[in-house]
């Protein structure tokens, strides 16, 4: 997703090497660009598959109440008054296994539009606004039309009954709300 960042992003692929991890390591990051960075190189078994093994996924949505200079590209800031406790009693909506077709952009490769989302956690730091979301996967721009639909319910202009209907129902209006890429983060895939 073009915009989005990772904290802790996996990848595979299959190599002959007799080169040492740190050595691999050493050579990709001197030919990727700056901003992204390999931390760690380990072997596994041919059979390993950094999306299909994965237990859960964690991402990390950035909300900035107030202007910031250089965060411009890693968070979303917004001017309006949000009520962050609705948004929070909100958050419990999502949580359990669910069918996310409203979330969804209704990609032909995604077999299934249900996913369990173990938690959603809201929190404020200074002047940012926080917000968790782990689960089991997620389909393509869902974590963005959650963020978007939490702050609508922020601005007031959607409620915990919308909410519930997008959750049972087909609808559109989630589309109409999502997220900015800058704020979010994948921060953790558990295997």
């Amino acid at each position: 997703d073009s915009g989005v960042h990772a904290l802790c992003q996996v990848a595979h692929l299959e190599v002959k090497t007799e080169l040492p991890a740190k050595l691999i390591i050493l050579k990709f990051n001197d030919l990727l660009p700056h901003d992204i960075n390999i931390l760690e190189v380990r072997n596994v078994s041919k059979n390993f598959h950094a999306r299909h093994d994965a237990k859960s996924r964690a991402y990390l949505y950035k909300i900035s109440k107030r202007r910031n200079a250089f965060g411009k590209n890693y968070l979303w800031w917004i001017k309006d008054d949000l009520d962050v406790s609705k948004m929070k009693d909100a958050c419990k909506l999502f949580v359990g296994m669910h069918d996310f077709k409203s979330f969804s952009d209704n990609d032909p490769e995604e077999k299934s539009t249900k996913a369990l989302i173990e938690n959603v956690e809201l929190t404020e730091e200074s002047d940012l606004i926080l917000i968790r979301i782990s689960g089991s996967h997620f389909l393509w721009k869902m974590v963005r039309r959650i963020i978007g639909v939490l702050v609508e319910i922020g601005r007031g202009n959607l409620t915990d009954k919308d909410v519930e209907k997008f959750l049972t129902q087909k609808s559109d209006v989630p589309k109409k709300f999502t997220a900015p890429p800058a704020g979010l983060y994948l921060e953790r895939v558990v295997y």
